[in-house]
């Protein structure tokens, strides 16, 4: 069911826009250009480089960032038991971003097509090492410590990006604030491999170390008896975590709050095992942000507002829901 989902919401998302295209065609195009139908083509060129090429690949973009963000999510809430916990909130994606930024405005294309995403994964894991000695990390540190300690990194760090835009050839200043609101405008075929290949490898780690993650909820000490090695565990998923949201901080931008929300409306769907918890995460992240960034567009259509805002607002609300259920 979440499978179909996803694909409407994909199908909506390359049908609606300032030409509007019906889904039939939408489908036929597509698969002609995957050589699976034998159909000739009744549609000029123009609505075939809409879809194929501009708005196919934004909403395959969006649905591999909202899927990797709900998983890496929905681990990191596990591995600190801590539901307020996702990669905005923590810092994690302020780390990418401020990497991510390094390599656009001073680093250059030193490593290729890798540089940008290498950049924004040591910036993410940097970031989540700091949270985490900032906040003390043990089995007694409450959400809001942990969530007070992400926030504070995150206003660190923001200020270290400013100053590299400050210092920043100003013709690149507009196009890097816009990124790091979060975009998919810039999305294209070879961009999208990075990415997948990051999300299925990270999904791979995330179910493979799913049912130890399940012990640890009951806590360090059950999970100690059961022979798991409580503190190789969370450095292994947090860095797993952080190489996936530095990936996709470096093709998207910042995106807050996809994390926070889909792991808790999966388990309220599902219940909490993470075996199930996680993929259905990754499913919901991909509908919502597919979803975000169709009204993204239609909002200020003709001109695209950054998908961070259209989550934030989401989120923000989402946020102080959680707050006024989980309290100290």
């Amino acid at each position: 069911m979440g499978v179909v989902l996803c694909l409407l919401s994909i199908t909506l998302s390359v049908s609606i826009g300032s030409t509007k295209i019906p889904v039939r065609t939408v489908w036929s195009i597509v698969l002609h250009k995957l050589s699976l139908t034998s159909v000739s083509p009744d549609w000029g060129l123009g609505r075939e480089n809409i879809v194929w090429n501009l708005r196919l690949p934004r909403a395959l973009l969006a649905a591999l960032v909202g899927a990797g963000l709900g998983v890496a999510g929905g681990v990191m809430q596990s591995v600190t038991r801590n539901p307020l916990a996702d990669p905005h909130l923590l810092g994690v994606s302020a780390g990418a971003g401020f990497g991510a930024n390094l390599a656009i405005l001073l680093v250059g294309n030193l490593l290729g097509v890798l540089t940008v995403p290498l950049f924004a994964f040591a910036g993410a894991l940097a970031a989540t090492f700091v949270v985490v000695l900032v906040a003390g990390f043990s089995a007694s540190i409450g959400p809001t410590r942990l969530v007070l300690a992400g926030l504070a990194v995150s206003f660190v760090i923001a200020a270290g990006s400013n100053v590299l835009i400050m210092l920043a050839d100003p013709r690149a200043i507009s196009s890097v604030v816009f990124w790091m609101l979060g975009s998919f405008g810039f999305a294209q075929w070879n961009n999208l491999l990075i990415p997948a290949v990051a999300l299925l490898f990270s999904l791979i780690v995330f179910f493979r170390y799913s049912q130890q993650l399940n012990a640890l909820a009951m806590g360090d000490e059950s999970a100690a008896t059961l022979g798991i090695n409580v503190r190789r565990l969370r450095v292994l998923i947090l860095t797993v975590s952080a190489l996936l949201t530095g990936v996709l901080v470096a093709f998207s931008g910042m995106i807050g709050f996809v994390g926070l929300m889909m792991p808790h409306i999966a388990r309220l769907l599902i219940g909490g095992d993470n075996g199930r918890v996680l993929p259905a995460s990754a499913l919901l992240g991909a509908i919502f942000l597919v979803l975000s960034d169709v009204a993204a567009r239609r909002l200020t259509a003709p001109n695209d507002m950054p998908i961070g805002v259209v989550t934030g607002l989401i989120g923000g609300l989402f946020f102080i829901a959680l707050l006024t259920r989980y309290r100290e």
